[in-house]
């Protein structure tokens, strides 16, 4: 205000009792010296905390940002994709989202592994799914009344999955760099399993274990699991097929993110994008980006769009 005091104050001036009192006992013998600067350290340390929260109160300084309150009407229930783990490629997003005071639980998921390796497939894709009724529950524990599902790769198609079936309550999803394409797979050892996880199952004997052929960012492995389990993410008419998800989601606004560098970003718009309804909110996004780097390069398109919501 013009003609009154600015409110601001000098930080320098919270550290001049130690320096003066020190000057004052130069005299006094090394003993008490040494002992009037370890009190006076005490104080100061004292004061340099007092001046500090000062500081943030009167808005010369801002509070970290992972120690900003959350936020009581946003939630992301956020998860990761094929053979990977919260602290992955999708931990700068998900501090990003904590900084701007949305509330996120990243649930390790049942196709976690490393390196892009699941560590099994002893759980069927659909029994996956559940894992984010647990998150969704912990959201509205934190009071949060806007809840979005969103993933990357498998992740992202696993988003789009659930809300396809379980629409009601949900604000939105956000598909980052999706992958897993069932219907799409074209290599003969995944052709040849796929048949034969049929068999099995149709024989009643989908809980037998074995090893199957596995494929992601296109590295291929094998990987251990149940012949129901595994089948679950292969089946070509089952629940990881997007375009077929796509069609079922209904009022629900969808961001899709691909990047230019990403093989599933030839498949185009059409693939998945359009084949869910249209919303006014819906964004299908292109940036430069790769498979794996998309959730960090996305950051601001994910944080902006939640913003429209």
């Amino acid at each position: 205000m013009a003609g009154g005091k600015s409110g601001r104050f000098d930080l320098a001036l919270c550290f001049l009792s130690f320096r003066w009192g020190c000057g004052l006992d130069r005299g006094c013998g090394r003993v008490h010296l040494a002992r009037v600067m370890r009190d006076e350290l005490g104080e100061v340390m004292l004061r340099r905390a007092i001046c500090l929260f000062l500081l943030i109160l009167s808005g010369q300084i801002s509070a970290p940002a992972q120690e900003r309150p959350r936020t009581s009407s946003l939630g992301v229930v956020l998860l990761h994709g094929k053979g990977g783990q919260p602290g992955g490629n999708i931990l700068g997003l998900t501090k990003s989202l904590e900084a701007e005071g949305v509330n996120v639980i990243v649930p390790i998921m049942a196709w976690s592994g490393s390196r892009g390796q699941p560590f099994n497939y002893d759980k069927t894709y659909e029994v996956a799914l559940r894992e984010i009724d647990s998150a969704i529950a912990k959201l509205r524990a934190l009071g949060a009344k806007k809840i979005i599902i969103a993933g990357q790769s498998l992740g992202a198609n696993a988003a789009l999955a659930y809300v396809a079936r379980k629409p009601s309550g949900i604000a939105g999803v956000i598909m980052l760099a999706p992958g897993q394409a069932p219907e799409r797979m074209r290599f003969p050892g995944v052709q040849n399993a796929q048949a034969k996880a049929r068999d099995m199952i149709a024989a009643g004997q989908g809980q037998q274990r074995a090893d199957f052929p596995d494929i992601n960012v296109g590295q291929s492995f094998m990987v251990s699991g149940t012949y129901a389990g595994w089948y679950s993410y292969y089946n070509p008419e089952g629940r990881a097929n997007m375009p077929d998800n796509a069609a079922r989601l209904r009022s629900v606004p969808l961001l899709y993110v691909v990047g230019r560098s990403d093989p599933i970003y030839r498949l185009g718009r059409g693939y998945v994008f359009e084949k869910a309804s249209k919303h006014p909110k819906s964004r299908y996004v292109e940036i430069d980006a790769d498979h794996l780097d998309t959730p960090d390069k996305a950051r601001s398109t994910v944080l902006d769009w939640l913003k429209s919501l």
